[in-house]
């Protein structure tokens, strides 16, 4: 029975191959946030926007794109690794589209497990009931269902961690604005109205935003 094929531009193209790219696409925006480091990204800046008190600003769509953008500069070398390995000689017909998918998972597969540890690998084995891997080698052999919620552990714990780290200054000028009310007896006028001017001051004082960008771009192995 011959196989199902669509003419485009002239060229034989497969059902399977269109449905396959298909999918491939619905499940990019849920790809972008499970392997790859953009939830540490839009979790630290949500952490920062709610320390400073400033509800919707910057807006979520702000934050979105800034999280996106320093996605693509950590992921810039997995990217070009996938494009030279694996898609080039996709669209040159040089490997099949098992191959593809194989050549382009080992980059992320890497990046993946340099930003894990191994004691959220062997847990996650554990509940799998596979043997916890205890090298790299047998790390990097382990299937990508382990690998991926072990990697989106440790971007949540990352995230966590980095947004305890921001919220001690700003929670520190509360505090002390907030005392200051109190033995004034200002008891009625609300303490974050005095204490937004001076986070705000504090951020921009400090470079707040190229420091906050630098440090989570290095925070990334």
């Amino acid at each position: 029975m011959p196989e199902a094929l669509i003419n485009v531009n002239g060229d034989q193209v497969q059902v399977l191959e269109v449905l396959f790219l298909t999918t491939l696409i619905a499940l990019f925006p849920s790809l972008l946030v499970m392997m790859t480091s953009f939830s540490r990204y839009i979790i630290s800046l949500s952490f920062l926007r709610t320390a400073m008190g400033t509800q919707q600003t910057p807006p979520n769509l702000v934050l979105i794109g800034i999280a996106l953008f320093l996605t693509l500069i950590t992921m810039n070398p997995v990217i070009s690794q996938i494009q030279t390995e694996a898609w080039v000689p996709y669209t040159e017909q040089e490997i099949s589209q098992e191959e593809f998918i194989q050549r382009a998972s080992e980059p992320l597969k890497g990046f993946m497990l340099n930003n894990t540890s191994f004691s959220t690998l062997q847990m996650y084995s554990e509940l799998a009931h596979v043997t916890p891997p205890e090298t790299r080698e047998e790390a990097e052999a382990m299937p990508m269902r382990l690998i991926i919620p072990a990697f989106m552990t440790q971007e949540l714990q990352w995230a966590f961690y980095t947004g305890f780290l921001l919220y001690i200054p700003f929670l520190l000028i509360d505090v002390v604005v907030s005392s200051t009310l109190m033995s004034m007896g200002m008891i009625m006028l609300p303490p974050a109205m005095i204490s937004t001017p001076f986070k705000l001051l504090l951020f921009v004082s400090v470079n707040g935003w190229q420091l906050l960008f630098s440090s989570l771009v290095q925070s990334v192995n």
